[in-house]
């Protein structure tokens, strides 16, 4: 009897956990679709025609999709080999984002709480985090992003203090008669037009004050471009094939298609 239910949970982490097996990309494309019905059901609810007209059925919808996810964060508890691990990891912490607010939407009553009870409710998206688990190349773009986090801190430091010098320059130049009325607000206005948003509010009125701002909208476009060639130069050293087997003892994906041990915790996998 303890073989077979032990038989029996490892089946059911293969359905659960990985996507290799015919069962397990069944089980990952239809929550797949449940996700995508649920974030559309959450959009419409905010729609207000829609909630006059079909308010009853988005509500019947939304408890219909809770119950399912329910149902398959208490199936990964119950299924995996250590349930601390994923109930405190990131996507453990996603999945009970994706059905708490259902339920504590049901405690919070009166007429003074439905802005209260909207805001609960609204935690409702985070489900589409959970569609991250379903993207192939996520990893790829996570260990790349991992890789070049250093460069990509010095690089943002380095524009830090072009916007606060820029910014300080501005203030000098310009004055508050111009609307550059302290050092932040300049500052503020710097990082507006390095970044080529530009919105207009501010806008300097001298040929100095031009010139500069002429410089950092030259500066802004060259600036753009550095944070995409750092990490799509990690890119092309993390696109190294990999496979979606969960590691049993710490969950985490990534592996090489000939691994036997997990490359972070060094469990057999």
């Amino acid at each position: 009897m303890a073989k077979h239910q032990q038989s029996l949970r490892e089946k059911l982490y293969d359905i659960i956990f990985e996507a290799d097996t015919p069962a397990g990309k069944a089980f990952d494309v239809a929550l797949l679709v449940v996700i995508l019905l649920s974030i559309v059901a959450v959009m419409l609810e905010s729609v207000s025609s829609f909630q006059v007209q079909y308010g009853g059925l988005l509500r019947t919808l939304e408890w219909i999709f809770t119950v399912l996810f329910t149902i398959e964060y208490i199936a990964r508890v119950l299924v995996v080999r250590h349930p601390k691990h994923y109930i405190f990891s990131f996507m453990g912490w996603i999945d009970l984002l994706a059905i708490l607010p259902t339920y504590l939407s049901m405690f919070v009553v009166g007429s003074q709480y439905l802005m209260a009870v909207r805001t609960v409710r609204l935690l409702r998206v985070f489900r589409i985090f959970k569609l991250s688990r379903y993207i192939g190349e996520a990893d790829v773009l996570k260990r790349a992003m991992q890789a070049s986090r250093h460069k990509i801190i010095v690089f943002l430091l380095a524009v830090l203090s072009i916007v606060i010098i820029t910014g300080t320059l501005m203030y000098l130049i310009e004055g508050p008669a111009s609307g550059f009325t302290s050092i932040p607000i300049s500052i503020y206005w710097s990082i507006v037009t390095l970044t080529t948003v530009g919105y207009g509010d501010i806008a300097p009125q001298t040929v100095v004050g031009q010139a500069l701002a002429s410089f950092i909208m030259v500066i802004g476009y060259g600036i753009i471009a550095v944070p995409t060639g750092i990490v799509t130069s990690e890119l092309s050293k993390a696109n190294e094939p990999v496979t979606t087997q969960v590691c049993p003892n710490c969950l985490r994906e990534g592996h090489a298609p000939d691994a036997v041990y997990c490359k972070y915790c060094s469990a057999k996998l």
